[in-house]
């Protein structure tokens, strides 16, 4: 870990948040009935979201310049933690004790990598 600059890793969870973000847009997208195949993916929120995945790509290959390529898929684990609150914010899913006992086992395992790594 010592050649792993903060601010990179700063970027590289911002872009995790992005690519999170864009799954909801995606979802809520697909709740919704289209007249037609092609309103169902030529669609200003489709658009948007897949743009959103497009420029955290872009974000990640800006951070992977300063982390470990190994660090990572490590960090992209971070993403359970935005969608466990996403899905409880936009979609009004249940925040179970299992769902927040798997989630903690998800993030000891992120900071215990970092850590250790």
């Amino acid at each position: 870990m010592r050649d792993v600059s903060f601010p990179h890793l700063a970027i590289f969870l911002g872009a995790v948040l992005l690519a999170a973000l864009s799954q909801v847009l995606l979802k809520k997208a697909a709740m919704r009935q289209y007249d037609s195949v092609w309103r169902e993916y030529l669609n200003p929120q489709v658009i948007f979201a897949y743009a959103l995945f497009f420029l955290a790509t872009l974000i990640d290959v800006v951070a992977y310049r300063r982390i470990p390529l190994s660090l990572g898929p490590i960090l992209e684990a971070s993403a359970y933690l935005y969608m466990l609150v996403f899905g409880a914010f936009f979609f009004g899913e249940r925040v179970t004790a299992r769902k927040c006992f798997a989630l903690a086992l998800i993030l000891g395992g992120i900071v215990l990598f970092t850590l250790a790594g």
